[in-house]
């Protein structure tokens, strides 16, 4: 005699019901999957971002070697990485004050180092960017817009660094020159940092355009740096120029 049916049926379908029960969400999947590789953002990430944006940011508006390094993207790739970290808008903020105030500080050493040594030791013959003409270029442009060829500079990489050292070799009013840097710091810093972290906001929707822009971002700033110093280094080796 033949079985009925029923009960093997229901058994089939049970199989089915477990099959659907533990076949993951692919959305699920694909959301865990585009954080791969980013696990030790979780901890040292934030607390990392304060530290190499500070220092960088010192020494790129306080010493030469600040005219090889990537200042713009750091600032922007700062801000995406607290947005995928998921931190909160005060964060940005306090980082972008935190920089700001490391941008001014940076250019007052700067300053006080051109008022004391003046450009003599900046030329280098045959240098590609530490030569006569670059000085020139960037002394020039200092004395036809004055103030607000302070304020520029930031927006102006290789400016940025020559402008606190010509500032100061120039004598200029060391309060007008306060003044034009901090106005300066204030429209570069906060723009670029909270640009980067609002900008990564909106992608919420999209994580694997989020997380490609943290990859992005960490990959240019560390290129940028090694090539930087070696770009440095070449040019340190050359001699000094001295000015006609």
């Amino acid at each position: 005699m033949i079985a009925p049916p029923g009960p093997l049926s229901r058994a089939h379908l049970g199989v089915g019901d477990v099959r659907r029960r533990t076949l993951p969400d692919v959305s699920s999947v694909f959301a865990e999957g585009s954080g791969v590789g980013l696990d030790w953002l979780a901890t040292a990430g934030p607390v990392l971002v304060w530290i190499v944006v500070l220092a960088f940011v010192f020494i790129e508006c306080a010493v030469i070697i600040g005219l090889f390094l990537p200042g713009d993207s750091l600032l922007f790739g700062a801000g995406i990485i607290l947005a995928q970290h998921g931190s909160p808008d005060l964060e940005a903020w306090a980082l972008s004050l935190a920089a700001l105030i490391t941008a001014v500080a940076g250019n007052q050493v700067g300053y006080r180092i051109g008022r004391h040594t003046g450009t003599r030791f900046v030329a280098r013959r045959g240098g590609k960017v530490l030569n006569q003409d670059n000085l020139d270029r960037a002394r020039d442009f200092l004395n036809r817009k004055g103030f607000l060829a302070i304020v520029l500079a930031r927006w102006i990489p290789w400016i940025r660094t020559l402008a606190p050292l010509i500032a100061g070799a120039a004598r200029m009013d060391a309060r007008r020159f306060m003044l034009a840097t901090t106005a300066g710091a204030l429209l570069w810093v906060p723009t670029l940092v909270l640009v980067g972290f609002y900008g990564a906001g909106l992608l919420e929707g999209m994580p694997w355009l989020k997380t490609t822009l943290v990859w992005a971002s960490i990959a240019f700033f560390v290129g940028g740096t090694v090539y930087g110093i070696y770009r440095y280094r070449q040019e340190m080796r050359k001699p000094m120029e001295e000015p006609a």
